[in-house]
């Protein structure tokens, strides 16, 4: 049955109990994205699954990393009440050892051996090999552009985006191509090899977003991270974008300094797309752009608008990220789910984690904040909101 909230949007991040651990380890960000994108991970059995009122209550022995506004997987109903099987987007967490679901099915109590896990956000991976592996869009809508990964060095890993493969080692149509970028762009880990580091990851069906806190492996006081992502934008084009799909990726090798290209503070054309939207050529370079603000504007930093809150009403503002080609001066289109903060003094007031809610064009969103740039190094201690940059994801959906 389908749940009768939309479970599209799917969110993890490392604070949830039982979530992956993304260190400097060969093939830990591999580990963390099959999980995330394409197995779910936290199976539990349910020892009650009780439905009242239009809400179900499952409760399990021990912890679960569920919590409001993420989406879990329900499987092994049997009898009556099979409804409840499938994606269910929880909408409490009343005790440590339960959680609960809004749900159109009948009163009663579940029968079965039913378990519960997070849900993934449903992409596959076709192709991969020891600590390698080649991840896509599970819709038949999407571009079907392939992320390359190779996770087997231990602070980060190489990413290649490729418009068809045939093997883990067999690609056509590259971006960025080996004359752009040889062995692929950088997605940092950790700036050290002990020691497991934030991350957040938001995913619907066609694009996920990655932000990882690199230097959390060495201090708590670290906390610049970087926007990094991969899949298809929301296009202009009226008639579709058949090569809309983006790869955001640093050129540099140091992991303390690979927050540059980010797709929430694009100042160079660094995010790479297979081609043009006119379907010609190959690898182009976009640039991410606010619509309030420079391209060089931190979101929740730099006072394109002032600082936060908005004297006149007391608001925090928020816009969407277009993507422009690096040669001109128009729009492709823009980043599905992600908002820019165009104040100052964000971080004074919200932290990573918070759940606000939208105003004006985003009536009805709610958007989860987090670390999503830098403009020192990872390993720069936090001394407030002039040096971390938050943004906002839809945790509601669709986020198209």
């Amino acid at each position: 049955m389908t749940s009768p909230v939309d479970t599209s949007v799917k969110f993890f991040t490392s604070q949830m109990v039982n979530a992956p651990a993304l260190s400097g380890t060969a093939g830990a960000m591999v580990a963390l994205l099959d999980a995330c994108l394409v197995t779910g991970f936290d199976m539990k059995a349910l020892t009650s699954l009780v439905v009242a009122g239009g809400i179900a209550t499952a409760t399990y022995t021990g912890t679960h990393s569920a919590v409001s506004d993420s989406v879990v997987l329900i499987a092994g109903v049997t009898g009556g009440l099979t409804a409840l099987n499938g994606e269910q987007k929880i909408t409490s967490k009343p005790g440590s050892t339960s959680v609960t679901f809004a749900t159109a099915a009948a009163d009663g109590t579940a029968a079965g051996t039913i378990t519960m896990k997070m849900a993934p956000a449903g992409w596959t991976k076709p192709y991969s090999t020891t600590n390698i592996a080649a991840f896509k869009s599970g819709d038949v809508t999407s571009t079907g552009c392939l992320l390359r990964v190779d996770d087997t060095a231990t602070l980060f890993a190489r990413v290649v985006g490729y418009e068809n493969m045939s093997d883990i080692n067999t690609g056509t149509g590259p971006f960025p191509t080996t004359a752009q970028m040889s062995g692929g762009g950088y997605w940092p880990k950790s700036i050290q090899t002990t020691g497991a580091v934030d991350w957040y990851l938001f995913a619907d069906s066609k694009m996920f977003f990655f932000a990882p806190v690199p230097g959390r492996s060495q201090s708590s006081t670290f906390l610049c991270g970087t926007l990094r992502g991969f899949g298809d934008i929301v296009p202009y084009k009226p008639s579709g974008d058949a090569y809309g799909c983006v790869l955001s990726y640093s050129i540099n090798a140091a992991v303390a300094s690979q927050f540059d290209g980010s797709l929430s503070n694009s100042p160079t054309a660094q995010v790479a797309m297979p081609r043009a939207f006119t379907g010609v050529g190959s690898a182009t370079f976009h640039f991410t752009r606010p619509y309030v603000g420079l391209f060089t504007d931190l979101s929740g930093i730099t006072a394109s608008v002032g600082p936060f809150p908005n004297p006149v009403d007391g608001s925090l503002m928020m816009c969407r990220r277009a993507i422009s080609p690096g040669s001109q001066p128009y729009l492709r289109g823009e980043l599905p789910g992600y908002v820019h903060l165009p104040q100052s003094n964000v971080y004074d007031t919200f932290k990573p984690l918070d759940v606000i809610a939208g105003t004006g064009l985003f009536s009805g969103k709610r958007f989860m904040l987090f670390t999503v740039g830098s403009e020192v190094s990872f390993n720069t201690t936090v001394v407030g909101s002039t040096n971390v940059a938050l943004g906002g994801m839809d945790v509601v959906g669709p986020w198209r």
